[in-house]
């Protein structure tokens, strides 16, 4: 029955993720973390930044790593086929339209509409990650206290060099050393 449940809720996902990967990860969140409470927001973090790191589209790697967290490797083939299926056939639906009409302007003004409801999504997921990636508890930002100076540290300089245009692994590599470092010096 999981199997099932996994495939129906990554093929909504993957059904309304319009604007890329990105896009999938607040929809991903919502079923995994909110809904079902497979994961908690901590598990969903480490998934969505190893999704990032691995090679392949980062919504196919995210549904990937969290079928398999929540149901082994079966997981893994539901959840993923089920996010990947809705794009299959819109990808094939769209194309023969597109091949047969051309540019279909009422199309075009859809997909114009969506892609500010697409950067909110974006952001707010975004905005999600940042208060984790700052307090070292779930129960956030309650405490000023429980601020993760360390994760301060390493965002504002990962922010520094995007914005210097530093490719992702550079910045990838560069954060999960100097984490590295930061915590073996914290424990002397």
């Amino acid at each position: 029955m999981i199997y099932i449940i996994l495939f129906l809720e990554f093929a909504k996902a993957g059904l309304f993720c319009v604007g890329g990967g990105y896009a999938s990860m607040p929809l991903i969140q919502a079923v995994v973390v909110d809904q079902y409470h497979w994961l908690s927001l901590r598990e969903f973090i480490d998934i969505f930044t190893i999704s990032q790191m691995t090679p392949g589209p980062i919504g196919v790697n995210a549904a990937t790593f969290a079928g398999n967290k929540i149901a082994g490797i079966l997981g893994a083939v539901s959840a993923t086929a089920g996010f990947v299926f809705p794009s299959f056939i819109l990808g094939i639906l769209l194309a023969m339209l597109f091949y047969k009409y051309g540019d279909i302007g009422p199309i075009r003004g859809i997909l114009n509409g969506l892609r500010p409801a697409v950067v909110a999504l974006i952001i707010g997921a975004g905005f999600s990650f940042i208060l984790l990636a700052l307090w070292n508890s779930e129960a956030m930002p309650s405490d000023w206290a429980a601020v993760d100076l360390r994760g301060g540290i390493i965002l504002l300089l990962a922010i520094i060099a995007i914005r210097k245009k530093q490719g992702v692994i550079p910045v990838l590599l560069g954060s999960g050393i100097l984490g590295l470092v930061i915590g073996i010096l914290q424990q002397y």
